[in-house]
């Protein structure tokens, strides 16, 4: 694409575009600001970054619109826009080459259950295996050596990358996404304790429920509900590694980084963030666009909107930070005390 063309593709989801430098000049692709060559387009979205504007040897640099560039233009092209991150993903989409499931029609090695029903369009890869009742939307796809147990619904355009497992029951919506190793529907974690410290397993009869257009990483499990079900909400993005315990509920549009954990119980509002290594007690609720810090231990429910978390209990930031100051301050503080103390016993003795 020229930069003439980029601006104008741009244009379509942020209006007005600014160019600074040469129109007419051809990129070939994306790349980081600090590896990018010459015929190549990045952006800048951190101010850390502002310093590789000196130095970058990118053809093309997608910046703020209140970023001066004036200076750097003899050797780079820029183009200005209110949201240079959004801007970037828009273009990688038409860059990105689609990763596909090399498959065609359906494996002679898939083993295919009765009273399945298959939409049309749809590939099954090899040694797949389908359970009894199962319904496989059009152009859903699935890769080799997945496993779907009995009475799965898969919607249309769905994606199963190879080696996943979706137990029995689970209702999977339109163009949802697995990656490899993911296991959806496994029982949830729970035993009663008996008088002599054994424990009996306690029967777990609902399902999973996955909304439209989801997409779960790599190695991730989803536990179904003891009763009723286990829900996550349409358009989630749920990341490697991550744990969902039975009977939760996930929000709309709510993404969950890498090994985070949620205990059983857990509601999670909508556009929620929670990041890598979160950790959740049962039974609790978070409202709507609430953030939760990397690490944080969420012990107990938040019911305010559009809140940050942080910290281990997690509190709401601004308080966590003043706590965070206050543990650096201790050595100090114990030195006066210290002191205090010493003149203190000096008194008394005179």
């Amino acid at each position: 694409m020229t930069i003439q063309e980029i601006r104008d593709y741009l244009g379509r989801f942020f209006g007005a575009v600014e160019l600074v430098g040469n129109a007419d000049e051809l990129i070939s692709g994306p790349a980081k600001i600090d590896s990018a060559q010459k015929g190549q387009v990045s952006f800048i979205a951190n101010e850390k970054y502002a310093r590789y504007l000196a130095t970058t040897e990118a053809s093309l640099v997608i910046v703020h619109k209140s970023v001066s560039v004036d200076e750097f233009s003899h050797r780079t092209s820029f183009l200005k826009v209110g949201d240079p991150y959004t801007a970037f993903v828009f273009l990688l989409q038409t860059f990105a080459t689609p990763r596909t499931i090399a498959l065609n029609g359906i494996a002679s090695t898939a083993v295919i259950g009765e009273g399945v029903s298959i939409g049309e369009g749809v590939s099954i890869g090899e040694y797949v295996v389908i359970g009894d009742r199962c319904t496989i939307g059009s152009n859903a796809v699935i890769g080799a050596h997945t496993v779907l147990f009995h009475d799965i619904f898969l919607g249309d355009d769905a994606v199963l990358f190879p080696n996943v497992t979706i137990y029995d029951g689970s209702l999977i919506g339109k163009r949802v996404v697995i990656h490899s190793g993911s296991v959806i529907g496994a029982d949830g974690f729970g035993f009663a304790p008996q008088s002599d410290g054994s424990y009996v397993k306690i029967p777990q009869m609902g399902i999973v429920e996955i909304g439209d257009d989801v997409e779960i990483g790599a190695n991730a499990t989803i536990d179904r509900a003891t009763m009723g079900s286990t829900v996550i909400g349409r358009g989630a993005k749920i990341d490697n590694l991550v744990q969902i315990a039975h009977n939760c509920r996930i929000g709309e549009d709510t993404v969950i980084a890498a090994q985070a954990g949620i205990s059983g119980s857990v509601t999670i509002g909508r556009q929620c963030m929670i990041g890598g290594q979160a950790g959740f007690a049962g039974h609790l609720e978070l409202a709507d666009r609430i953030q939760v810090a990397a690490q944080a231990g969420i012990s107990k429910s938040f019911l305010e909107p559009g809140i940050a978390l942080r910290g281990y209990p997690a509190q709401p930031m601004r308080e966590q930070l003043k706590h965070e100051a206050m543990l650096r301050n201790l050595g100090a503080m114990k030195e006066k005390l210290n002191l205090l103390e010493a003149e203190l016993k000096a008194l008394k003795n005179s």
